[in-house]
């Protein structure tokens, strides 16, 4: 067909133009799919397909004769547990504190390096790690083609579909949450027609490998001996055919169809892997290939269904998904893409972060190999932080308990840090974490030297909050980790001679850097304006979070008193948002870390209701910021559309989500840093989100950044601040509708454009306005 053909020009000639977008009532099941496919197998770890129950991941990469099925299990870490804190830091820190208030920044640095950051034993592997291959080796196809390689983010299932020996060959491959086991499922529509050997394999030559009847058995002590012990078991359930087992593989011969099921598991939380991974395969090998089916598809869509998102769809539709990012490259609007992009975000934090689970890492939970990049860890100087910023606003909250409960494991080892590195109450953790949370400040000033991993991490407590109003988790689990954050915060402290305000020290703005006055590149101050923002948010949730569950009037005074005194944030004399106490000049003026903006997004500082002079200040710094090569990683880009959003410019938000699909999307619709880093994905979906419902004003504001290309749409079953679910349909680019469920009970103010009304409500009720905000009886 004609639109058709103009597509592939628009891929293939780099023809800018918009195809007429079409309402999805209007076109047929397949055009509002959300599927990501390809016609080819993956040549490379980047392009396979995930699938994950939030535990157990694997990368599809759909080979025709040999299929690489890569494996995670998201506690396999090699490393452990051990201290690595300075013992000169004491002695440091007030010598450091007072180079800094002279100005004395490098000088400064050299004895932070020295004498308050520690070092790791980097003799020793310490990684999160790929659990191994399952491979499948089907021998020598004739007349192989019709080949589609796809994953259904509906129902969570990877499927591989050709043509080869006159005959059509299907694979689907899933993770089950329900029965904890890996599903694959091979069929031909010939009968005794499906052969092939397949083996477990890890790298490294050194995990054990026992075959026995249907059964193979992988098993290491990971680390040379250093890690967790992982053990996992594959089953292979033949329909008709034989089985011939031996060696390190197990064959099949002729079989009608095939069940692969695998389980996996490791010592860390003191279990017996054995134990576990048999019990599981006990339990799903009873089971029937359609029952695991059905409960696994049931458990993904009880989340997934939560959310509705649509914006029209062009005949890119039926083009392969890596077809589609090529002609998004070459200027083409694909609006579907933009909803399977948006929709992807949410799939992965269904199969990365399940209750229970670990939180989703650098990577989600799918990495490959033993060294993967930054060792795929638990970034907490913006990364992990942004993987979650989705959570609450998609519908997913239950989800967001891995970050939560891993914040709570933190305060062990953050108390110890708290006094011996720094001599202060409370608790305390730096940019970065691992499976056995240290806390300590380690590597080098420019990212090591920043002391607010956890306070920043408190946020989300505070969010989970005020999204689900929880008292009784707010009074038993929340509150005492944000009580021991600022217990740390008002020891922390110090008084700066020149202004005589409160200011957090020494401490950098992540990864940035600046000029000093004689010329030289530093990047440690007292009070740089993000911590400086963290700590004032901090403290008033605290403050707040005491009075809700009455509770320390004392200590609330005593933080009150804290803020009275707190070092504000500072417009500079060229208009933008200070980064740093001073007005340096930059030595990477388009850095990606964006610090000083953490008041815009993601805290509620900065607001056109409160301070709109400190909301043009902000434009002004990431304008700058944008004009010198900013937002060149993916998650700083995507962060960047969350700063638009919030700024209510809906055109320079769309500008950036574009430029995310068209620089830093893989065509597996993978964020790419380079390399893949998984925060971008789940950072441009909270930001889609912001675009088109915010609440961090004390409003249910609606439509407040939607760009002119989104003329006619919907989305609903997002949340809002307070227990709201809303539904928002717009046409001619112009609100339509909004239906509010009130899951508390709660009053409101909602406002769309100039336009502000409050609504009582009553628990469980919904509300439906018209584009007036006038009530439907």
């Amino acid at each position: 067909m004609k639109t058709k053909s103009l597509y592939i020009a628009a891929t293939t000639i780099g023809l800018s133009f918009c195809m007429p977008i079409v309402s999805h009532a209007q076109e047929n099941d397949k055009s509002n799919e959300l599927k990501i496919w390809h016609t080819h197998p993956a040549s490379e770890w980047e392009n396979a397909l995930p699938v994950g129950n939030g535990r157990l991941g694997a990368m599809v990469f759909g080979g025709i004769e040999k299929e690489r099925i890569q494996l995670n299990e998201e506690s396999v870490w090699a490393g452990r547990k051990h201290d690595f804190h300075n013992p000169q830091s004491l002695e440091g820190l007030k010598e450091v504190r007072q180079l800094l208030f002279n100005g004395e920044y490098t000088d400064a640095e050299k004895v932070a390096q020295e004498k308050i950051l520690g070092s790791k034993n980097w003799n020793e592997v310490h990684s999160y790690q790929t659990l191994g291959d399952l491979q499948l080796d089907f021998g020598n196809y004739r007349a192989k083609g019709n080949y589609r390689r796809e994953l259904n983010i509906e129902n969570a299932i990877a499927k591989v579909v050709y043509e080869a020996n006159w005959t059509t060959y299907t694979r689907e491959i899933f993770s089950s949450a329900p029965d904890q086991v890996m599903v694959i499922r091979l069929t031909s529509e010939r009968k005794d027609d499906i052969s092939f050997t397949t083996r477990l394999t890890r790298p490294g030559n050194k995990a054990l490998i026992e075959v026995s009847g249907n059964d193979i058995v992988m098993s290491e002590h990971v680390g040379n001996g250093i890690g967790v012990k992982l053990v996992s078991r594959l089953k292979v359930i033949p329909d008709g055919g034989t089985v011939i087992s031996g060696g390190d593989s197990i064959g099949i011969e002729k079989a009608n169809a095939v069940t692969i099921l695998l389980t996996a598991a490791t010592d860390y939380r003191g279990g017996d892997p054995w134990k576990i991974t048999a019990q599981q395969m006990d339990a799903a090998s009873l089971k029937s290939y359609s029952s695991l089916k059905e409960a696994h598809v049931a458990d993904y869509r009880s989340y997934f269904d939560k959310v509705k998102f649509d914006i029209g769809s062009t005949d890119a539709v039926y083009f392969p998904t890596d077809s589609r990012i090529d002609a998004m490259k070459n200027g083409y609007v694909d609006p579907h893409l933009i909803q399977l992009y948006y929709q992807f975000g949410r799939y992965l934090l269904i199969s990365s972060s399940r209750p229970g689970c670990l939180p989703a890492n650098l990577q989600g939970i799918w990495a490959d190999g033993l060294t993967p990049p930054w060792s795929a860890d638990y970034h907490i100087n913006i990364n992990i932080q942004m993987n979650y910023w989705l959570s609450e606003l998609t519908n997913l909250s239950e989800l967001h308990m891995p970050f939560l409960e891993f914040i709570n494991d933190l305060r062990e080892d953050g108390r110890k840090t708290a006094r011996e590195v720094y001599g202060c109450k409370g608790i305390v953790a730096h940019y970065t974490t691992d499976l056995w949370h240290f806390t300590e400040p380690e590597g080098r000033i420019n990212y090591g030297m920043w002391p607010m991993g956890i306070n920043w991490s408190c946020q989300h407590l505070w969010e989970h909050y005020l999204f689900t109003e929880d008292k009784a988790w707010l009074d038993t689990f929340a509150y005492p980790i944000m009580k021991e954050a600022s217990e740390f915060c008002l020891d922390w402290l110090v008084k700066d001679p020149k202004s005589g305000k409160l200011v957090s020290g020494p401490s950098i703005s992540p990864e940035n850097s600046f000029k000093t006055k004689n010329g030289k590149t530093a990047s440690m101050v007292m009070g740089p304006t993000m911590d400086q923002m963290i700590i004032t948010e901090l403290l008033t949730n605290t403050v707040d979070a005491s009075k809700i569950i009455n509770r320390d009037a004392a200590f609330r005074k005593k933080i009150e008193k804290t803020l009275a005194n707190l070092s504000p944030m500072k417009i500079g004399s060229d208009g933008r948002l200070m980064e740093w106490t001073e007005e340096f000049e930059e030595a990477e003026p388009g850095h990606r870390h964006i610090s000083q903006l953490y008041g815009l997004h993601p805290s509620n500082q900065i607001t056109k209701q409160k301070n709109p002079e400190f909301l043009e200040a902000a434009r002004k710094t990431i304008d700058y910021r944008l004009a010198h090569g900013g937002g060149h990683t993916g998650w700083s880009r995507a962060w960047i559309i969350n700063f638009f959003a919030r700024l209510q410019d809906g055109e320079k938000a769309y500008e950036n989500l574009l430029a995310l699909l068209r620089k830093s999307t893989l065509p597996n619709l993978f964020d790419t840093h380079p390399p893949f880093q998984i925060d971008g994905n789940f950072g441009a979906t909270a930001g889609i989100t912001e675009m088109l419902l915010q609440s961090h004003a004390g409003e249910i504001h609606l439509l407040p950044a939607l760009p002119a290309a989104w003329q006619n749409g919907y989305i609903h079953g997002i949340c809002a601040r307070g227990g709201f679910d809303v539904d928002i349909d717009w046409a001619d680019g112009k609100l339509k509708s909004v239906t509010i469920l009130s899951k508390l009970g709660n009053n409101c103010k909602v406002r769309y454009g100039d336009q502000v009304v409050s609504l009582s409500t009553e628990k469980g009720k919904s509300y439906t306005l018209n584009s007036r905000l006038n009530q439907k009886l």
